[in-house]
């Protein structure tokens, strides 16, 4: 094998390690707003309490169209290039996550938005690449 076989291969399985590694937080969030009483959802996260329920529900479904749209179109090998898109659109989420806290007085809870966000930003690149 090549180095570039092998940096290529190497990239291959960064890139799925951090789809699935975004997926299963987007998922996770996801079932959480879409299932859990929104009581139960505002102790984890404040801000559910404070906005419309339908709100919460809405930004669930988001999540868990991102979080499929890491996985399914490289994994079943259909439009795999959504899956770059998909991780650019979720760059924008977290952007807009950030300016919501940020907004609320909560700058000190965007250290996670800013890190999916990169996590995103290289799914992206690397997806973009090959």
């Amino acid at each position: 094998m090549t180095n570039q076989q092998q940096s290529s291969k190497a990239l291959n399985i960064s890139l799925w390690i951090a789809q699935v590694f975004v997926a299963a937080i987007f998922i996770w969030a996801a079932t959480s707003k879409l299932f859990q009483p929104i009581e139960k959802i505002a102790a984890m996260w404040p801000w559910t309490g404070e906005v419309p329920s339908l709100m919460v529900r809405l930004l669930g479904v988001v999540d868990l169209l991102g979080g499929l749209g890491l996985i399914l179109p490289s994994l079943l090998r259909i439009k795999p290039r959504l899956t770059a898109y998909t991780a650019i659109a979720i760059i924008a989420l977290m952007v807009c996550a950030s300016i919501f806290h940020i907004a609320r007085g909560e700058a000190a809870v965007i250290g996670f938005n800013i890190f999916m966000a990169a996590i995103a930003a290289f799914i992206a690149w690397g997806r973009l690449k090959q």
